[in-house]
């Protein structure tokens, strides 16, 4: 490991620390109410959302318009292992308890992805979005008549597992990995396909098991979005994850960059707190929203960092080269 790699994962880590730290303080100290903390852990488990979608929609380049329907099966899968393992093992530790609900909604939309990617992904552009959005309403359709889920009514008594500490953590977890996913040599190879697969395949890529292995890990960490937002409410509801959810995770994939994990951590968090903010002006709150979109789209098509990934340590390292450069030139002024 270079010093330079390793001064960015020290300057990552404590900056991830600081903002823990600073949210914490925040809520404890009761400077803000418990409800920016509920925010904060949505927006949270809508950063690991888009993250995992921009695993298909930004590296692979597809068009996946389904990715709620993941977000169901990883919920009703994770809320149905925390039910059961808190009322046969009362004593086991919350944070085991919702670790394995993730990791139980992770592998059975992970299971699912594989079984859905296999025969979509043959199809490309609007074709396989049509078909995502068709299999994301099959899902939501069969947990609304699944009686053993509760049906229409949806899914109740699920142990409230999901606090702000736990949740922030594994969204780091996911974040690391995605973005090594990105610049490892399986990222390289399914990003040479979303630049052109013809070329990819002759060289040598076996493109049909890429672009399955990336939905499957897509599918698994909306899996594990899935399960915490589960955990978080306690409750859900079927009708959560219509197409409309679908879509509002691909606009802020879009809207952040595709292909940028960075982009997409900051459309989740100004598209999901934007709203909250904007509750209060509830007869307007739709219009700024709906606005904010169509200028960023005519303005900024390619989204907010585009490709680009932006780099904590090369910021800091600008910032330190600017004053270095500003000194050299008073000194010899």
């Amino acid at each position: 490991m270079t010093p330079n790699i390793k001064k960015s994962y020290i300057i990552n880590a404590l900056s991830a620390l600081l903002i823990f730290a600073v949210i914490y303080a925040l809520i404890t100290l009761k400077i803000v109410s418990n409800y920016f903390g509920g925010i904060v852990i949505l927006t949270c488990i809508m950063i690991i959302m888009a993250t995992s979608l921009n695993i298909v929609a930004g590296f692979l380049g597809e068009m996946a318009l389904g990715h709620a329907g993941f977000m169901a099966i990883g919920a009703y899968t994770g809320g149905m292992v925390a039910i059961t393992l808190s009322d046969a093992l009362p004593a086991m530790p919350e944070l085991i308890v919702l670790l394995v609900a993730c990791l139980a909604g992770g592998i059975v939309a992970g299971i699912l992805g594989i079984a859905i990617g296999t025969p979509s992904l043959r199809l490309r552009g609007d074709y396989l979005g049509i078909v995502t959005i068709g299999f994301a309403e099959i899902i939501r359709i069969f947990f609304v008549n699944f009686a053993p889920t509760g049906g229409s009514q949806g899914l109740k008594g699920i142990p409230r597992l999901a606090s702000l500490g736990y949740v922030y953590w594994i969204m780091i977890v996911v974040i690391v990995l995605i973005f090594t996913l990105g610049r490892s040599k399986f990222g390289r190879a399914i990003m040479s396909i979303r630049e052109d697969e013809i070329a990819a395949e002759a060289s040598g890529i076996p493109t049909t098991k890429f672009k399955v292995m990336a939905f499957t890990i897509s599918s698994f960490f909306a899996g594990i979005g899935g399960a915490l937002y589960a955990t978080y409410q306690g409750y859900i509801d079927p009708n959560k994850f219509q197409f409309m959810f679908s879509i509002e995770m691909f606009v802020i994939v879009v809207l952040g960059g595709l292909g940028s994990v960075t982009g997409s951590i900051l459309s989740a968090i100004v598209l999901t707190v934007l709203p909250e903010l904007l509750r209060q002006f509830s007869e307007y709150r739709l219009l700024v929203y709906s606005l904010a979109l169509v200028i960023m789209m005519i303005f900024r098509p390619q989204g907010i960092f585009g490709r680009y990934e932006f780099s904590l340590t090369n910021f800091l390292s600008n910032i330190k080269n600017r004053r270095k450069t500003k000194g050299a030139d008073g000194g010899e002024a």
